[in-house]
Formats: structure tokens, C-alpha cells, sequence
């Protein structure tokens, strides 16, 4: 549905993008991450319309985004991050606008305005003036403008921000029921927002894509690097333990335990007592032998709780090769 290869975009001097280059199928939906000045917006942008790139390619339902941009506008949904709206307009009367604006054929407006107002929770606001809307309500109206001409493909660029956590809510729960519909790309840099939202996280950083991260219910469960290896996250397990007894040897004894891959020391906790990571064979339960040891060697147990590696580790996990390589060109650019 969307393919992009070595895309780079230039402001003068500064490289926005460094050649990003990604895939995104029919149906999914998409968080495209990243701190901000990532690069993001500049992606956005360029794959509809709105800007050129310097150099490289992009596609949109098979269309050329440089040379068809015509055509990818039809297929294509747009929330920028301020929302394009007429304030003195009415709800209904500003989608009727929009419709005829993005070529909606006559015959099919009424279905087509029906559709979005309904699909965006909108029927009893169809009548109000936009400008007496709240915030939250706006965006919704920013979301059946984008939907209106029944788009294969929406992009939204940082849909939620400056809303409550209530209409954080409603128009995630939004994005989700649009999304059993359409190939969405959210365009964020909340993690939370896009781990509710999105199964597929790419992940940008300085101009270039730093890898991504596949979700399932919310957690992540394999991380694409950027040199296009994967680690699925569920080859092994990890328990966190503290433990009342010698470092050296509490290591040595876990370490000879069946299904345990390794063991990771953490240091004192407190300055007092040893941790641990165990990382083991998801098939296995090894928290009954790992604490029946420990006693039978006479420490305590002190804390036993499985390690899950969050997103926010993740995000910096992916991000940190990509900052060591900035700044790495910063220091060279210094010295020379």
C-alpha cells in the first residue's frame, strides 16, 4: 500500500532525511515514532503531497507520489497536526465543503458525509458552529475531513496532542474502529498513545529509520533493527531476583539450573543485598527451583518478579546507535 525507498529531504544545509526507506501493507495500522525534530512531520508531508522530497521514492495505493500526486490525493487521508477547519462554519456545512473540494462525485456526498459524521461521533453536533467546539470535538471533525472521500489510506500527524485525557480516549478508541477499515499511519511521539493504538511501530531518529518494534495487545513481542535483523522477544523469559547471600556463589549455583540461559548480576540493592537477571526457556516455569535452591542453600529470597522490557526501554534501545552516530559526526565535523 505504501512503499518508500531512500527518501531524503534537504532544507539548505540541514538533512531532514537521510534515505528512509520502509513498507506498509494493506490494512495495518502504523505508528511512526520518534522524538521530536525526528522527521516525522517531513515524511508526513511528502507522502501526501504537501512537499517535495530531495531525492528517492514513494508510492500510495501504486501511485507515484512525485509524479501522480493527483492521483495519491484521492487515496489519501490527511490530519495535519492543526487541524484545517473553517470556525465560522457548521459542522455538516464545512464537510459538504470538503466533499466537493476532494471530488467527491454529486450522487455520493450525502452517503459519503453521513458515513463520516456518524463514524466520527459527530450526528448530534452535525448542526453546531465549529468555532463552539471543543478541542476534543475539533479533531473529530479534523478526522471526518480526512475520511470523507472514503481514502485508502489516513495519515495522522500527532492526532491527539493538546487534548484531555478523556478526549485522549474517545479519539483513540476512534482511530481503532477506522482502523478495521483502513491503513492508518499515526504520526507520534507518545509511546503510550501509539502501544493502545498501533501492531507496528517504525521508529525514526536524526533522519533515519532507526528500526521498529511488532505489538500484539499492547506489547511488544519482536524488534526489527535497523540493518533489518529481528529478535522475537518471546525466545526467552527473565526474572528479576533479590537475594540475602554471597554474590559469587548465588550466581554460580543459579547458573547451573535446567532452562536457565544466563544470569546477569545488577549489583546491591541498597548496597546490601544482590540482584540478578535470569533469563530462561519461556516453556518453562523455573521460579519453584530457583526459590527452593535458594533456601536449601540457607540465603533468602528477598524479591522473585518477571522483567519485561518496555517500550520506552525499546524506543531508546533502537534510538541510542543512531544518537552514538550523530554524535559521533559532530565530533568529526569539530575536529576537522
Amino acid at each position: 500500500m505504501i512503499e518508500v525507498e531512500n527518501l531524503t529531504k534537504s532544507y539548505g544545509q540541514f538533512q531532514a532525511l537521510k534515505g528512509i526507506s520502509f513498507r506498509i501493507d494493506r490494512g495495518e495500522v502504523i505508528g511512526f515514532l520518534g522524538p521530536n525534530g525526528a522527521g516525522k512531520t517531513t515524511t508526513m508531508r511528502i507522502l501526501t503531497c504537501f512537499m517535495p522530497a530531495s531525492s528517492g521514492n514513494a508510492t500510495v495505493a501504486g501511485y507515484d507520489v512525485f509524479r501522480q500526486s493527483l492521483e495519491v490525493r484521492k487515496h489519501i487521508g490527511y490530519l495535519p497536526e492543526s487541524v484545517p477547519l473553517y470556525p465560522e462554519m457548521t459542522v455538516a456545512g464545512y464537510l459538504k465543503f470538503v466533499s466537493k473540494i476532494k471530488g467527491v462525485p454529486r450522487s455520493k456526498r450525502a452517503e459519503r458525509l453521513e458515513v463520516a459524521i456518524e463514524s466520527c461521533g459527530l450526528t448530534e453536533r452535525r448542526g453546531q458552529i465549529i468555532g463552539q467546539l471543543s478541542k476534543g470535538y475539533r479533531q473529530r471533525v479534523g478526522l471526518a475531513q480526512a475520511l470523507i472521500h472514503d481514502p485508502d489510506v489516513i495519515v495522522l500527524d500527532e492526532p491527539t496532542a493538546g487534548l484531555d485525557p478523556r478526549q485522549i480516549i474517545e479519539i483513540r478508541e476512534l482511530i481503532k474502529a477506522l482502523g478495521k477499515e483502513h491503513t492508518i499511519i499515526l504520526s507520534t511521539h507518545i509511546l503510550p498513545e501509539a502501544s493502545m493504538t498501533c501492531e507496528r511501530l517504525i521508529v525514526i531518529n536524526n533522519g533515519k529509520i532507526a528500526g521498529g518494534v511488532r505489538l500484539s495487545e499492547g506489547r511488544a513481542v519482536s524488534i526489527d533493527a535497523g540493518d533489518g535483523g529481528r529478535t522475537e522477544l518471546g525466545d526467552t523469559k527473565t526474572l528479576y531476583l533479590e537475594v540475602s547471600g554471597p554474590e559469587a556463589e548465588v550466581k554460580t549455583v543459579l547458573e547451573s539450573l535446567p532452562a536457565v540461559d544466563r544470569i546477569e548480576s545488577q549489583g546491591l540493592n541498597d548496597n546490601v543485598n544482590p540482584a540478578f537477571h535470569i533469563s530462561y526457556n519461556p516453556n518453562t516455569d523455573i521460579r519453584a527451583a530457583v526459590s527452593s535452591t535458594i533456601i536449601q542453600h540457607g540465603w533468602s529470597l528477598l524479591e522473585m518478579r518477571s522483567v519485561e522490557m518496555t517500550l520506552e526501554e525499546l524506543f531508546l534501545q533502537l534510538t541510542a546507535s543512531i544518537e552514538d552516530e550523530r554524535q559521533a559526526g559532530d565530533e568529526e565535523d569539530l575536529e576537522a
